[in-house]
């Protein structure tokens, strides 16, 4: 099974993605996507964007830059520079719900407009930038109906994508609700492209349902699970291969420890302010205690520290709690 970090904005950065190899994913890890990138006609990259896809920041994993646009020229223009760094896959973002997102007919939004979706994979695809050069699309199943999806694959299948990772959600349910496994498991048959799974496995019983339900499915994309249970590919790699690792008990709580002090000394040397890398490692925080019950006293410790002594101080306790199980 190839096994794909998601790209989540404000959290999957470069800072994460290193933390995570070392601690973590140990090269099990097939794809780190890199947050969005937006190119535009007035504005240059902004200074998360710059960093996240710097060659000398990705040094040792294997980055996909993905890119959010509507306009092929502003594509291509990125997808030139990327190339120039190195980059040899490129991604398409058609799945963010965000409302300013959509309103721009971006994202998600993109899906609303198949007939436009069309000449921009059309102009894309034949352009003389992207030679050498891998394309995937990252994409929900619809903007509010799943039947919208049966159109958007036929247009997917016209190109030669090199994957298509399918959030079998549409915008509307923005992260709730359940996945459509019934529209994914259509897709999976019908797509002439390869299919990647994404959506909702956060555990080692999630991952064990879905192999079961997919078995014909090699590719699988985590989100929320690799930022909230990190030790989960350890999981998969112990469950699939005996050299995997199991990092549970007391040997979890002291790497998710590592990581975590990790994460804080790198977010504060590179935004150079320590209340803005704990309120940062906050964010980080909220998706580990959904996974973590019982240790609600110490997340409340962590979440409302103002300094970093008192934050550290929750951090070791919410640890120490995870120890006496």
């Amino acid at each position: 099974m190839k096994i794909y970090m998601a790209p989540l904005e404000g959290v999957t950065g470069f800072v994460f993605r290193n933390a995570y190899e070392e601690f973590y994913g140990k090269g099990r890890v097939d794809k780190y996507f890199i947050p969005f990138i937006s190119p535009n006609k007035s504005k240059g990259y902004t200074t998360r964007e710059q960093n996240d896809i710097r060659p000398e920041h990705n040094v040792g994993i294997n980055t996909v830059p993905q890119i959010m646009a509507n306009d092929p020229g502003l594509f291509l223009e990125a997808a030139a520079m990327l190339k120039d760094m190195g980059y040899r896959e490129i991604n398409l973002n058609l799945g963010c719900p965000s409302g300013t997102v959509v309103s721009k007919f971006r994202g998600a939004g993109f899906l609303a407009r198949p007939l436009e979706l069309d000449s921009f994979l059309d102009k894309v695809l034949s352009s003389p930038v992207m030679k050498d050069m891998n394309m995937s699309v990252k994409t929900r199943t619809g903007l509010n109906s799943h039947e919208e999806f049966r159109l958007l694959l036929e247009i997917y299948n016209d190109y030669p994508l090199s994957e298509v990772i399918i959030h079998p959600r549409v915008r509307t349910d923005y992260y709730k609700n359940t996945p459509d496994m019934e529209i994914f498991k259509w897709a999976v048959e019908e797509s002439c492209n390869q299919v990647c799974y994404n959506g909702d496995i956060f555990t080692i019983e999630d991952y064990t349902r879905f192999t079961e339900m997919c078995p014909e499915v090699d590719r699988i994309m985590l989100g929320r699970g690799f930022v909230g249970n990190p030790g989960i590919i350890g999981q998969i790699g112990h469950k699939e291969t005996p050299q995997g690792s199991e990092e549970d008990g007391e040997k979890s709580a002291d790497i998710l420890k590592k990581f975590t002090d990790r994460l804080l000394n790198d977010y504060i040397r590179v935004m150079d302010n320590e209340v803005n890398a704990m309120h940062k490692m906050k964010e980080v925080w909220i998706y580990i205690n959904q996974f973590n019950p019982g240790n609600e006293k110490a997340f409340k410790k962590i979440k409302k520290s103002h300094r970093l002594s008192e934050y550290q101080a929750g951090v070791e306790e919410f640890v120490n709690s995870m120890k006496r199980g």
